[in-house]
């Protein structure tokens, strides 16, 4: 929807500024006097920066949970909420979240609800903040729900640091390994071709197959890269496809070594957030909506939203978790001990708590096996174009020796 930036004036005369989300100018106006205001101009924004939707500078998530943590203190403190707002955005080190704070204090000022003002960046405030801070000012429990948030943030944040740090490693020496071999093959390669062109011997195998490998890659290697930008480029339009995202995010969970790390990343995500979610007094439907748009795999967000449908129609959460696959016996028990014990809430924290635990070992374990793993392919393909290299040498050597 357009925004228009409006001016009006209260019944007391004092002036007010601000901007509103609607159809048209008269949607705005009508807004305006519903609420007693004397409207004295509207007109359309013009969107001169990427603040909506893509910032110029990137608001990270540690930006969010600072916010939220700050201002839980604020309200919780008595502050009110305007005041608060005004006082977080003044603070803010991020020109993007400042502007954008301002923003929702503006709206929140003339009148929105505080979640209304925030859905208006859904790029910065999830879908699952909103609802909760939604559920905050329905019950009157606003800063205990921004406290629970804030943690929630933090542990998802962890979470998914230790995955990346986990896959940063064996990428970036992968990375190295390939362009170190690419160096050797078209540069190091070549010259000890015209030294062995003087010696007028033959070759051994292993030398002679070398070569022949290097050769290629100098005749072809504007053509690799272009062939590589392109299936690249083709290979992300396809992922972008609703197929493609399945496909994918279906083999991220069936990978050898990664598959395991990122199905308890996932169970653990989708327990913490519904934990949430039902603590804080959101409806179980609306919870299990939420956790799917947030669970970052397709294959667990179809899942969830199938047992979601069967909810609706009647069984209990368990039973369909079952019927899925996805989630492990020992959740699905552990989720229907929850349920007919009246504690689901607290049983889905506990085991996010272990499978947090899980993904911190599964981690350590892979770092451990892969650091010895990727140092030791490196080291026999590099060796092994030394050794062929020089086996021309070594043999006009026996020769001359000889």
């Amino acid at each position: 929807m357009p925004q228009y930036k409006y001016k009006a004036r209260e019944s007391g005369g004092g002036a007010l500024e601000g901007i509103l989300e609607a159809e048209n100018e008269k949607a705005v106006v009508s807004n305006l006097r519903s609420k007693g205001l004397v409207v004295v101009s509207v007109e359309l924004k013009k969107k001169k920066s990427s603040l909506f939707g893509e910032p110029k500078k990137k608001i990270k998530l540690g930006d969010v949970v600072i916010f939220a943590r700050q201002l839980a203190t604020m309200v919780n403190a008595g502050l009110p909420l305007v005041q608060s707002l005004h006082i977080l955005a003044e603070q803010s080190e991020n020109p993007s979240f400042k502007k954008i704070l301002k923003e929702i204090e503006q709206n929140v000022e003339t009148g929105a609800n505080f979640s209304d003002a925030m859905a208006k960046f859904p790029a910065v405030f999830s879908e699952l903040f909103i609802n909760l801070v939604r559920a905050g000012e329905a019950s009157g429990m606003l800063d205990e729900i921004l406290h629970r948030l804030a943690t929630y943030l933090e542990s998802i944040d962890n979470l998914v640091r230790k995955v990346r740090s986990a896959m940063v490693y064996p990428i970036a020496v992968s990375v190295m390994a390939m362009l170190v071999v690419t160096v050797l093959m078209v540069k190091v390669v070549p010259t000890f071709k015209s030294i062995f062109s003087d010696f007028q011997a033959d070759l051994p195998l292993p030398t002679m197959i070398l070569i022949g490998i290097s050769e290629l890659m100098q005749k072809y290697f504007l053509v690799g890269i272009g062939v590589i930008a392109i299936s690249f480029f083709l290979l992300r339009k396809y992922l972008a496809t609703e197929k493609g995202k399945f496909k994918f995010d279906n083999l991220k969970l069936k990978m050898y070594v990664f598959g395991p790390i990122f199905r308890k990343v996932a169970v653990s995500k989708f327990t913490r957030t519904l934990s949430t979610l039902v603590k804080s007094g959101v409806p179980i439907l609306t919870s299990l909506e939420i956790v799917g748009k947030t669970a970052g795999n397709v294959v667990i967000e179809k899942a969830v939203i199938d047992v979601r449908d069967s909810i609706r129609e009647g069984e209990s959460i368990a039973q369909p978790l079952a019927k899925c696959g996805v989630f492990p016996h020992m959740v699905v028990q552990m989720i229907r001990v929850g349920e007919e014990t009246g504690s689901l809430e607290s049983m889905l924290s506990k085991i996010s708590d272990f499978y947090d635990d899980q993904v911190d070992a599964a981690v350590a374990g892979l770092t451990s096996i892969i650091e010895p793993i990727l140092i030791g392919f490196l080291g026999i393909v590099i060796g092994a174009i030394v050794i062929a290299m020089f086996m021309p040498i070594f043999k006009m050597t026996t020769i001359i020796s000889g």
